[in-house]
């Protein structure tokens, strides 16, 4: 009978312990939700995966909208793969992106129907989504090796790389799973190697540096000339066309229609060569895909290649405080929900066995998730991409640090003094509250702090769902392996998780001083 009292007094000690935080935090959360609402009918949200020509013709997608001045129009770049552009699609969450008509049949539709525009547009019509708008160009997959390379000296078709087993394939992840990538293409041709993933910008310093002899190639991308890179023949025909084309919410020629207008202007404006100068200029030259995109726009040439700005300008350049807000909001909030959720839980795994068996084995292993993997079931789970999923990700993720940091603070208190102050009859709330989680609070704040730091670098991975951040420079410079951008997105990352532990540390050592000045005056 007394257990069970105590197993009361105890459920209630614990759901009274953080009182009033839950409910300002969800409404900060309701706020960033409804803010990611707000003129949704006035906005026009374009998305681009992660490599280079889709940045550019998502940036010229962008710019040319802006100009019917009907609508804000954003680009959401570098948010991954086909999947995820096609689920964000699909949720609202973008309103168009440039596509390719093989990926659609092959990928999106598991290679049901014909391939073109009026085939495409009867199989997404169910979906609400259409495609339109060919932009003039093809852009294929290929299979290339170095010109150069003796092994591969006798290698023209794909067919030929069934001979020299031995040759290294590093192929792009995207390649190696799609519909119409590797393994139907290893199955066609008989291949007996075992590809590396690789990403598609980091491939070709390997195929020049020798650790890699055969790379996925886009037929348009332009470091094949600087490389001296040969395209192998397709001689079975297995890719299919690759026309490039704008895959678009049905909804937005009624909504936007000067926008729609605007945009369908760019049908056939781009030839194949048109687009390999300006992916060259971006990755050979060092231009911004924002100002290729405007000589495009404008009808300018592109810009000729001129010494590379400056490291410093790149750090601090004119999207850092928006780069940084991004960051911010999404390392804070994700832990002041950490915060909420997991020091009840750690005062629930403290007192009551049952709910540690359950509450640590959990919180444990949503930190092995990988975080790609945890985003992609948060996307599917929450219809959309961006902050919200983001935030969730981050929130699960800082769980263990906080949870363990306050069982176990609130373990190592001496029995005695709980006892001695329920002798004197205060009851178990007051008794946590004004004495166990003072006594634990350093624990619970390194444990806070640990999740701190473990978020401001997690955050970074969220820039490949849309969701901002320094994560965002580091994306965008593995797409055209830009060093210095890469570093530009690391480097505020690393200095503010360092910010972080030096805040937390001095809030430990005050708290450690506080606490000893008030045991001297007793």
């Amino acid at each position: 009978m007394r257990s069970a009292r105590r197993s009361k007094a105890d459920c209630a000690v614990a759901g009274n312990a953080v009182p009033k935080l839950p409910g300002y935090l969800l409404t900060a959360l309701l706020l960033v939700i409804c803010f990611s609402h707000i003129s949704q009918a006035a906005e026009l949200k374009v998305g681009s995966k992660r490599f280079t020509e889709s940045y550019i013709l998502a940036e010229i997608v962008t710019q040319t909208a802006q100009r019917a001045n009907e609508a804000q129009v954003t680009h959401r770049p570098g948010l991954g793969n086909t999947a995820i552009l096609f689920a964000a699609l699909q949720s609202g969450a973008i309103d168009i992106y440039p596509e390719y008509s093989g990926t659609v049949v092959q990928e999106l539709l598991g290679g049901k129907g014909g391939a073109t525009i009026i085939d495409i547009n009867n199989a997404l019509a169910p979906l609400g989504l259409a495609a339109a708008v060919p932009l003039g160009f093809g852009n294929s997959y290929a299979l290339a090796v170095a010109a150069a390379n003796a092994q591969a000296a006798s290698v023209k078709t794909i067919s030929d790389l069934t001979a020299p087993a031995a040759l290294r394939f590093g192929l792009s992840q995207e390649f190696l799973h799609r519909r119409d990538g590797w393994p139907a293409l290893k199955q066609l041709y008989h291949l007996a190697n075992e590809p590396r993933g690789l990403d598609h910008g980091l491939a070709y310093e390997a195929l020049a540096a020798g650790q890699i002899d055969v790379m996925d190639v886009y037929t348009t991308d332009a470091k094949i000339g600087r490389y001296a890179l040969r395209v192998l023949t397709d001689d079975r025909d297995f890719f299919p066309r690759y026309d490039a084309l704008l895959l678009y919410r049905t909804d937005l020629p009624q909504r936007l229609p000067a926008s729609w207008n605007a945009i369908k202007k760019l049908e056939n404006r781009i030839p194949p060569a048109r687009m390999i100068e300006m992916n060259a200029a971006v990755e050979l030259d060092g231009a911004t895909f924002a100002v290729v995109a405007m000589a495009f726009v404008d009808g300018t040439k592109l810009p000729v290649a001129t010494q590379k700005p400056r490291f410093i300008d790149r750090l601090f350049g004119d999207d850092f405080l928006r780069l940084a807000g991004q960051h911010l909001l999404l390392v804070f909030l994700a832990l002041a929900m950490s915060a909420a959720a997991g020091i009840p839980l750690g005062i629930w795994a403290a007192r009551l066995p049952l709910a540690q068996a359950i509450i640590m084995p959990a919180v444990g292993i949503l930190q092995t998730i990988p975080s790609l993997a945890l985003l992609a079931f948060l996307i599917a789970l929450l219809n959309q991409i961006g902050t919200l999923p983001a935030i969730v990700a981050l929130f699960l993720y800082g769980l263990l640090p906080i949870v363990r940091n306050t069982a176990t603070g609130l373990s190592e208190i001496s029995r005695g003094l709980p006892q001695a102050a329920a002798a004197l009859g205060l009851r178990s709330g007051l008794i946590l509250r004004l004495i166990e989680l003072p006594l634990a609070a350093r624990t619970i704040l390194a444990g806070v702090r640990t999740s701190a730091v473990i978020n401001v670098g997690t955050a970074t991975i969220a820039a490949f769902i849309g969701a901002g951040g320094f994560g965002e420079r580091i994306v965008a410079g593995l797409a055209v392996n830009d060093h210095a951008m890469l570093l530009a997105g690391a480097l505020p990352a690393a200095l503010l998780a360092i910010l972080i532990e030096t805040v937390f540390g001095l809030s430990e050592r005050r708290l450690l001083q506080r606490g000893g000045s008030r045991g001297r005056q007793s």
